[in-house]
Formats: structure tokens, C-alpha cells, sequence
């Protein structure tokens, strides 16, 4: 390890979503020098984890690891919002996801309220407020999303 190294671990320390571009402007070195150096850290074991480090007692939920490894879940108890917190590459914020059994529906609905469709993802729809908040219409997540959900009327 060297300087280098040395700086590059408390730069990501410091600033965990910092991302590799900017890594490499705010270090004065090419990405690709970032990026390398990160790959040697990692496959030595210097570093761990990329993924958030959640304290359970500081946010009284317990924790449960998702499949997806960017993802996880705080066990709410029954009645309260699902909250999941994933791992992203962007400067971090709060995203809702709204849960529906008719995504295009749901979409349609918001399109009148005035949000606009940025994009489709996989079988659900990135949305934009006209605040510019980014949000998602998903299907169902949750085992209990029949007995829960909220039926509005067109």
C-alpha cells in the first residue's frame, strides 16, 4: 500500500458514494488508475464492503438482507411503510416506490396529477414529480399487498 492507496481509502471513507470519476479528479490521477487500485484493495482484502453499514438498534428495525446484494430491508412491523435501502452510485436521497397491480393504471393516474415517465425499467416505470423528486410504480412487493392496498377510484 501506498500513499496513493492511503488516500484513495480515506477519500471513500470519507465520502462512500463518491464514485470512481470523481475519485480520480478529486485524487488528480486517470480513472482507470482509481479503478485499478480499488480492484487491488478489494481482491487483497483491505476492502470488505461496498454496501451500507447499517446500525439495526439506531434505526429499531432489524435488518434482513435481500437477494440482491444492493438491497436491504428493515422489518417494519405490520401497518407501517416497507422501507428498503439500496446501495446506489448517484448522491444519495429518499425514493418512494409505490406499489400497484396496475402499473400502466397507477402511471396514468400520476401522468394527471402531473408527473412525467423517464423511464422503463424492467416491469415498472421511473417517474418525476414536478418537484423533480424521482419516483417508481412497481407491482406488488409485499406478501400482505392485497390486504393492505388502498383502492382509489378513477
Amino acid at each position: 500500500m501506498d500513499d496513493l492507496d492511503g488516500r484513495l481509502i480515506d477519500l471513500f471513507a470519507t465520502d462512500p458514494r463518491v464514485g470512481v470519476l470523481e475519485a480520480s479528479r478529486r485524487l488528480g490521477v486517470a480513472r482507470g488508475t482509481v479503478q485499478s487500485r480499488l480492484d487491488k484493495l478489494v481482491s487483497s482484502g483491505v476492502i470488505t464492503s461496498w454496501g451500507p453499514d447499517l446500525s439495526p438498534a439506531a434505526l429499531g428495525y432489524p435488518v434482513r438482507r435481500s437477494d440482491d446484494p444492493l438491497y436491504i430491508d428493515l422489518v417494519a412491523p405490520n401497518g407501517q411503510p416497507a422501507v428498503i435501502v439500496q446501495q446506489v452510485d448517484h448522491a444519495s436521497r429518499v425514493h418512494l416506490d409505490i406499489e400497484t397491480d396496475d402499473v400502466e393504471a397507477e402511471v396514468t393516474r400520476l401522468e394527471a396529477l402531473g408527473a412525467k415517465r423517464v423511464a422503463q425499467v424492467k416491469t415498472w416505470w421511473v417517474l418525476e414529480a414536478p418537484t423533480g423528486q424521482r419516483f417508481c410504480v412497481i407491482r406488488p412487493q409485499r406478501e400482505d399487498f392485497e390486504a393492505r392496498a388502498m383502492t382509489r377510484e378513477s
